[in-house]
């Protein structure tokens, strides 16, 4: 795939805030563009077609749908995703449910319905992830199991069906996002913790990754963010020691200390420096 010029692209979560930015810059490369989001719209200037992702019965429709408008497939882009606190110690409920709902079984529902007109392509699938697929948080439990769960399924992925079709993951940082919403809600803004990028230099990254002449395993957004990877893979232990210092020093500034899901930590950090 050397360029997007006249390429059939389906693009899930085609109306939040990554969807919108890319559909338009794929359509400005000169691509077709075909969006999957849970509210539609036909009429813009890239239609998309509703579809609830979470619904198995409802997914294949929609991909053939949007398959026969394009006339094919050459890239998926799965970018349908959905955030919210969620501490590990708790017992997982609605919010968790969700999250692996869309993060991960929607993108695995769509790709597997995807295929066929893939492979008859030599296309491309991209899944966008997250750091925390790699480098994990507290008290976000279910986001960060769910992108590394997604993370696994394309490793899987790319030895089922690597000889035809590329598989690449994608892992932004923090971009401002509905996404992170119910979390400030909560108490946990991530302020502090991870440092914001432009929605634009995701929206490059996942571009590169389209006209890559061999499609890239693992991208990273930015230069901290590759640096961030690494240090994850190889280094576990280190980052580890990393983020526990950062959260440690959340605590004792007081940010947590209105956020009822955050007692259990903080007592136990409060248990430690008696």
């Amino acid at each position: 795939m050397s360029g997007l010029a006249g390429r059939r692209v389906l693009v899930t979560g085609a109306r939040g805030t990554f969807g919108r930015h890319l559909c338009a810059a794929l359509t400005g490369a000169g691509a077709r563009v075909v969006g999957l989001d849970l509210h539609p719209d036909e009429d813009g200037a890239v239609p998309v077609l509703g579809c609830d992702l979470t619904d198995p019965a409802a997914v294949p429709a929609a991909v053939a749908a949007a398959v026969d408008r394009l006339g094919g497939l050459d890239l998926l882009v799965n970018n349908a995703g959905v955030g919210g606190p969620a501490p590990a110690e708790l017992a997982p409920d609605e919010v968790v449910r969700r999250q692996l709902e869309v993060n991960l079984l929607a993108a695995w529902r769509t790709t597997a319905a995807a295929l066929p007109a893939l492979e008859a392509a030599r296309g491309r699938v991209v899944f966008v992830a997250s750091r925390m697929a790699v480098l994990p948080l507290p008290l976000a439990a279910a986001y960060g199991v769910s992108k590394r769960a997604v993370v696994a399924y394309a490793d899987a992925l790319r030895h089922e069906v690597g000889t035809h079709v590329g598989v690449s993951v994608v892992y932004p940082s923090m971009v401002a996002s509905p996404i992170h919403d119910s979390t400030a809600e909560a108490g946990l803004s991530l302020s502090g913790v991870s440092r914001l990028e432009p929605v634009e230099g995701v929206v490059a990254a996942i571009l590169r990754v389209a006209t890559a002449r061999r499609a890239p395993r693992d991208v990273a957004t930015t230069a901290r963010g590759r640096l961030e990877l690494a240090l994850a893979r190889h280094a576990p232990a280190l980052a580890d020691r990393l983020v526990r210092r950062t959260v440690a020093g959340r605590i004792a500034a007081g940010d947590l200390d209105a956020a009822p899901l955050a007692a259990g930590m903080l007592r136990r950090h409060r248990e430690t420096r008696r």
